[in-house]
Formats: C-alpha cells, structure tokens, sequence
C-alpha cells in the first residue's frame, strides 16, 4: 500500500512540508529525512564488465544463427554448416545401427532361410485320368534332400574341390578363391554359399546389382547357418541336367544308386555335371562328362584328397539310367489342369501323382472325331463335361505339337447366336412364354439394323420358333423388351465373367466375347438347372456342411426351365441345329459370328454338355461355315459314341507307368560286395546276379536267362 500512498491526493488543508510531506514518484527526488537509515554520499560503482557483455552477445548470435539453421529443410547444406564431430559421430553411428536393421528386416522378408530347405523348381506332377491312366508328366524330378554327416567323404570332396576348395574356411565370399579362378581358369569365382543365394533367392541376371546381393546374402546365411547346412541344402538343390534336380534324383537317375552309396568315381563325375548340366549330361554327352570328370579328379589331387596314384586308378563310370518317361510333358487338359492342380500343392521334394477328372475313353474319342473332320486350314476346339463342371475330356486345336495355344480355355471369340440361350431365358423369367409373339420384320430403323439370314422375315414370330430359326431381329426385339441389365444380370448368374456392354443391343446376337470353356460352362448350369457351373479338372472333395450352408447356388424355377428345355430341342431338331439331331432327348443351339468367322455349336444330351468351335486364329472368315454345320456334325458324332461308352472304371494301380524305385532293403541293387583280397566283388542289380574281378575284362552274369558272360 505504501506505493499507492505516494499517489493519494492530499488534502486542501494539508501542509506541504511537515512529516507527511510530498514524496515523488522516483526515490532520487524524495525529501532528505534525517531519521533514514542509509548514507547519502554516493558510493563508487565497479567498471563494467565488456568482456561478459560480449560473451553474452556472442552466445546470443549463436543461439538465432542455431535456431536459423535448426529452421532450415534437412536437404539444404545449410542445415549440417558448423556441426560438430561429435554431433556427426553419433548420427553416423545411429545411421548404420538404423541400416543393420532395416538389412535384417529386408532380408527377412526377401530372403527367409525357409527357402533354402524348399526345392527351385515345382516337384514333377503326374496327372491320372479318372481311371489311373496316366496322361502327362510335367515338372522337375526332384527328391528328398541330402545330410552332409549321412554322406561318405569321397562324395563331399570331389564338390569342393571343384566348386568352393575354401569353404570351411571362409565367411560366403572367397577373394582368394575369386582371384585363384581368374588365374588358373579352373574353380567357380563363386563360393558354395553363393551359388546357394544366387538360386535360392535370387535370379541369374548378370549385374552388378544382383551380385551385390548376393554376397550380401551369403553373408547373411554364413550368419545363421551352419557350413554343414550349407552345404546339405546346396546340395539338395543343385541342378544336374536331364530335369533333375539335387543330389539325390541325380544319383539315382545317372546310377540307379542312393548318393549314400555313390562310388568314387560317380561323384566325381556328378560334382563336374555343376558347372553346365546340359553340356556335360552323361546321358547324351558321355565324353564330355568324362574330360569334365578328369578335371574334377586333377582338383582333388591339387587339393590332398587324392594321391596321384589313386586319381590313375580311377575308373570311368558307368551310366545306369532305368526311368523311361514316355508320357508327354504337355496336352491341351494337362497345361489347363496342372497350374490349378498346383494352387493346392505345398513346397516339397517329393513328387506329387494326382488324379483327375479327364475320361481316358472320351478324350480319345475326342482327339479322333476332330481329326478326321474335314477342317482344312480351320482350327477346332471342343470341351466336354459333366453338368456338375467335370471336365471329361478337352481338344483345344487340332495338333498339340503345332500349336499348344489352348482355343478351349485361352481364345476368347464371339459366340454369336450362342448367347440368345441367355436373351430368351431373361424373357422366361420375366414372364413371357414359349408361345408368346414378337415382331419378325426387319429393323428399318435406328443405328443399329441386323439382318435375318437369308432374308427370312414374317410379320410375327413365336418365342420359340424364333429361337429355334435363329432369327436376329426378333432376338434384338426381344431383348430391348427385357432390357440389357436383366439379360446380363442372367448372363452373370450362369457363370460368365467376361465383358458385356449394357445398352448395347447387338449384345443379343453374341458380340462379347468369352471363352469356349466359360460358355459351354454356362450351358452346363441349364442342363443341371443349378448354377453358376464351375469347370475344374480335379475333382472336388466332399463338401462339409459349412461349405454347403454358405455356398450360394441359384436355379430358374420349374416352369421357366422346361420352357428353354423346349426351345432348346427345337433348336436342334427343327431348327438349324438339324444335323446335331439325336435318337434321344437332346438340347442345343447354334451360333455363327458375322461374316462367318465362328461357327460353334453348344448344347447336351444324358450326362454330358459339350461345346465345339471352329474358325481361324486370325480370325479370317471361314468358308461359309455355320454352326449348324460342321460345329453340329462334330458334335453329334462325338455325342453319339460317348453315350455309348461304359463307365471308366478307376485302376488299382495308382501310377502303372511311373519309374521303378530301389527298395530299401539290406543290400542295395548295384551294391558291390567284396569277396576277398583279389578285388573279385559280386554285384547285385535289378535283372540278375553279376561276378566280376579287377584286371579281368569280363563278368560272369546270372539272370533270368540263364549263365552269361559279358564284356566288362
């Protein structure tokens, strides 16, 4: 309060001078009292401190010139002026401890050492028709892999003296082995552990990128993986030409022996096969694989696990391949079915043998039907299956071998009048009836004017006589009447995926294109009145009750699929679809494409829907050639055998043709038993019994066909 004291007025009567006199607002200007305690002299005051003062501007600049520079973008070299080395040291050490991990995470996602244990290739699959019947064979023979500790050291040596003579020693890259490479032109610049990354996880492209990586993730294995896991999956996964892969399909292939039990002499010649498979194969380069082994056998006397002595008394070995595959790597079905068989597969060794839905029976009659039709330089393709989608048989041109391009499952064409089945099935739904009539006149109006063929029109039509003539106008009517959303909505509920155009009213006569496969499916759902159809080669397990309560099916109701059923034999046995005409219940339509560049005919009779195409793969017109005619000829013709063939009835062999595998028993086919010090052995192989001495050029054979003596 005494602060505000100072400001209060005083008084009119109040004196100004006295004890209350007037204090002033600064204590310089207050009146002198002599009862205050405080000296009025004045005091002398210190110099000023300019050094501090200018310490504390300086530290001032210093302060804005560091918020200056903490404002400026990182990217701007303003921004790191004036850091200190140890403002830089630590960064650069938090910047690699940041980028060892990232690299671990990077690697753990890119190169997971999971993949090491998987094959490089997909294991060989055999597919079965429904009877047993093998069909085809595709993929890499592949077999269990290989344990270093299980293999005799005269099988790991001639390997590494060839391939990595350092590997034991070294961390995934070897300069020394590099430089040893480049020098004497013998050895791989690349290590063990390298050649295991480069097919593993990466691809062979020569860059610099790509061995970078490499190294770096040969690093990464030498890290977690011990020398003797390295080596086993390198092993396990090395390709030795003739479609094997690993160690142990090799040896079995090129010796008919486990590499357990492998001689000298064939590991040393499998060892050299690394290098170029296909140049060295045994099998069809003999003498090569032999200059290559002798090669093989130097490095191991250069590296001490073998005297020169023992590298003399080596012996050239002999190829013992008994696998035959005479089955093709490819057909028409097997190229479709196999990639859908494999989705199911897990990575493994072993080789897979799966069973499909193909009729061995009706694929053949397939195959001979289409051959013998007169198609000149035309291409076919026909696709048969059961009404639940099980593909029984599938030609997909006239000759694999020509052509392997599938025109049942790859080509997408037109399916010209084909597609009405789906116009007149919308109109059924939405009440019409097959007696119901519609306009036949030609379109006079309009952009859009489609013709009758050969010019037939009436001033009205049946529904179901206009299915059954194949008229146009009456379609396009028709389907203006129902609307392109509902044809298409029925289209789409019957299984087909491909592009169709809303508003577009030539849509009615078949100008979107699909494929064979997807409109014979669609077909199949009418024939099982349960759909959408899906085609598929394997067949399908047993459906759970899960699969059964959440699995949407749809169906017409009674009414409407009776009536298409009756526009449908109308088709084909008034209509143009005439010389398709069966001696039993039989449905169907007829499609031919503007200026005749499809003919197809689609339909089915008992168990089987079958769809056929021809045309060209340029799509040039053909020469006048209609579904009603050869499409429908084909068809009855392949429909009229296939009902007459009984039931396949599945083999109790699951595999009749597979190659034959050696037994696991005490002693092993090709085994060598010694019988003294002379080096006389006797050998136990598939066929027979054989005796043999070192130095004699003969053996002695015991078989099946008695006592023989061979040439050694």
């Amino acid at each position: 309060m005494g602060l505000f004291a100072r400001f209060r007025k005083r008084s009119n009567d109040e004196p100004r001078g006295g004890d209350r006199g007037y204090y002033a607002l600064y204590e310089s200007q207050r009146a002198y009292d002599p009862d205050d305690d405080f000296d009025p002299a004045p005091k002398m005051r210190p110099a000023p401190d300019y050094g501090a003062w200018d310490q504390q501007l300086s530290d001032l600049d210093n302060s804005v010139i560091r918020e200056e520079q903490r404002r400026t973008p990182w990217w701007k070299p303003e921004h790191y002026r004036g850091r200190r080395k140890r403002w830089w040291a630590l960064r650069i050490v938090a910047a690699v401890i940041l980028m060892f991990f990232a690299l671990v995470a990077w690697l753990a996602i890119t190169a997971p050492l999971s993949k090491s244990l998987e094959p490089i290739a997909a294991p060989q699959v055999t597919l079965l028709a429904s009877d047993g019947t093998p069909i085809a064979r595709s993929g890499a023979v592949v077999d269990a892999p290989v344990e270093v500790a299980e293999l005799p050291e005269h099988v790991i040596q001639p390997f590494l003296a060839i391939e990595d003579r350092r590997f034991y020693s070294h961390w995934g890259v070897d300069p020394r082995g590099i430089a040893r490479a480049a020098w004497t032109g013998t050895g791989g610049g690349s290590t063990i552990t390298q050649q295991l990354a480069k097919f593993t996880f990466l691809t062979p492209e020569q860059t610099l990128t790509r061995k970078a990586r490499e190294a770096l993730i040969a690093f990464w294995l030498e890290s977690w993986l011990t020398k003797d896991e390295i080596l086993s999956r390198y092993l396990s996964n090395a390709y030795f030409g003739d479609n094997q892969y690993g160690l142990r399909a090799a040896s079995l292939h090129y010796f008919y022996r486990k590499p357990e039990n492998l001689k000298p002499e064939q590991a040393a010649m499998l060892a050299g096969l690394l290098q170029a498979p296909s140049r060295y194969n045994p099998t069809k380069h003999y003498d090569r694989a032999k200059r290559r082994m002798d090669l093989v056998v130097g490095a191991m006397v250069a590296t001490g696990y073998l005297t020169e002595a023992e590298a003399a008394k080596m012996p050239a070995p002999k190829i013992d391949v008994r696998a035959r595959n005479d089955l093709p790597t490819g057909t028409y079905f097997a190229d479709w079915a196999l990639p859908i068989a494999r989705e199911g597969m897990e990575a493994s060794y072993s080789k897979q043998v799966i069973t499909t839905t193909l009729d061995a029976q009706l694929q053949a009659l397939a195959s001979r039907v289409t051959s013998r039709a007169a198609l000149g330089d035309a291409q076919v393709a026909l696709v048969a299956m059961r009404p639940t989608g099980e593909v029984v048989a599938m030609v997909g041109g006239k000759s694999y071998a020509e052509s392997p391009f599938n025109r049942a499952t790859q080509a997408k064409r037109q399916p010209g009048s084909t597609f009405k089945m789906f116009v007149y099935l919308a109109a059924l739904q939405a009440g019409w009836d097959p007696e119901d009539t519609i306009a036949n006149t030609a379109i006079e109006t309009g952009s859009y004017r489609p013709k009758n063929s050969r010019g037939n029109y009436s001033e009205t039509i049946t529904l179901e006589d206009a299915f059954a003539t194949s008229s146009n106008v009456a379609a396009v009517r028709l389907f203006n009447e129902v609307g392109s959303q509902n044809v298409i909505r029925t289209a789409r509920s019957l299984g087909v995926t491909s592009p169709m155009p809303e508003g577009d009213p030539s849509l009615a006569l078949g100008t979107s294109s699909m494929t064979l496969l997807e409109l014979t499916s669609a077909y199949a759902g009418v024939a099982a009145n349960t759909f959408p159809v899906r085609a598929h080669p394997i067949p399908d397990e047993e459906e759970g009750w899960w699969e059964w309560m959440t699995t949407r099916e749809d169906s017409v109701s009674g009414r409407a699929h009776e009536d298409l059923e009756q526009m449908l034999r109308a088709a084909i046995n008034r209509g143009t679809g005439r010389a398709a005409t069966l001696p039993i219940a039989n449905y169907g339509k007829t499609g031919t494409t503007q200026n005749y560049r499809d003919a197809l005919f689609v339909g089915y009779a008992g168990d089987l829907v079958v769809g056929v195409w021809v045309g060209n793969d340029d799509n040039s017109p053909l020469n006048k050639v209609t579904g009603g005619g050869m499409p429908a000829r084909i068809w009855k013709d392949f429909m009229r055998s296939a009902l007459e063939l009984p039931a396949p009835k599945p083999s109790s062999v699951p595999d009749p043709e597979g190659p034959v595998q050696p037994l696991d028993i005490d002693i092993e086919e090709g085994e060598e038993i010694p019988l003294g010090e002379e080096g006389t052995s006797i050998r136990f192989e598939q066929d027979g019994i054989v005796l043999s001495q070192d130095g004699v050029p003969i053996e002695l054979r015991l078989d099946e066909n008695g006592f023989n003596v061979e040439e050694r």
